[in-house]
């Protein structure tokens, strides 16, 4: 065969290999594209500043603000802030992600911070590889004999990006407030529409239990849809920061007592 040929097919090989990675790649710098949004992540380059101001040290809970639900029913949120917790009605903002965890302790009351015997990520499989589905410690009323509770601690923990911040704001939300959430998480699958492309409102509302204890049930509501550019740079952003939570490997701070 003449070699000039076969050069020439070589390169239009080679040619066809460079172009969808090129393509990908252009995809890829557009989606971190900086655009007009009243949310500071998402018109700059907060991912860079994140990456340079953690210089390689893991992006851990600890490092996070974090809004528990507020004890004896009450409906105000205490937020953490540079002059101390802001009583707060109603949290609004895009949640970029969330986790389900959940763990068990050995004890009745464990001190905050207190690692747990046994946790999941997930609330499918344990941190050791066993399904919860076939735990005891998930049976109604193995918390103490007396009330319906597990003794196997669920949760829902949410990553919400507020207008004025880069780093979301962890919210936790309690087991009684778990099927409220997942239910608006499918209501907004329903339409297709990602849960980050959305500002969600949380608010508070008073409940009892069978008991007679007060408590904060947790309320979940869309007030607006972000852009298609927002939507966007939010779902690449927070896929990417989600990469950095992940990488520093956070299972036992995922269910610090509280």
């Amino acid at each position: 065969m003449d070699n000039s040929k076969l050069k020439g097919r070589m390169s239009g090989k080679v040619q066809e290999l460079q172009q969808p990675i090129e393509v990908a790649e252009t995809a890829a710098d557009a989606s971190l594209a900086p655009v007009d949004s009243a949310y500071l992540a998402l018109t700059n380059n907060a991912l860079e500043i994140i990456r340079a101001n953690l210089k390689s040290q893991p992006l851990t809970l600890d490092l996070f603000d974090i809004v528990k639900s507020p004890s004896g029913g009450s409906t105000v949120f205490e937020v953490p802030g540079l002059a101390g917790n802001e009583a707060a009605m109603e949290l609004t903002g895009i949640v970029l992600d969330y986790t389900t965890p959940r763990a068990y302790w050995d004890t009745p009351d464990p001190v905050e911070g207190t690692p747990p015997v046994c946790l999941s990520q997930n609330s499918i499989i344990s941190h050791d590889g066993k399904a919860c589905a076939l735990c005891p410690y998930n049976d109604f009323g193995s918390k103490d004999g007396e009330s319906n509770a597990k003794a196997c601690k669920e949760s829902v923990l949410l990553f919400l990006l507020r207008p004025n911040s880069i780093i979301p704001l962890l919210v936790r939300v309690p087991v009684t407030s778990k099927p409220r959430f997942l239910k608006y998480s499918t209501r907004l699958l329903s339409t297709l529409t990602p849960i980050s492309s959305v500002v969600t409102k949380i608010t508070l509302e008073k409940a009892t239990s069978k008991g007679g204890k007060p408590y904060a049930l947790f309320n979940f509501q869309t007030i607006s849809a972000l852009s298609p550019e927002e939507a966007a740079q939010a779902r690449a952003f927070g896929q990417q920061f989600m990469e950095i939570v992940n990488a520093a490997q956070m299972a036992p701070e995922l269910a610090e007592a509280c």
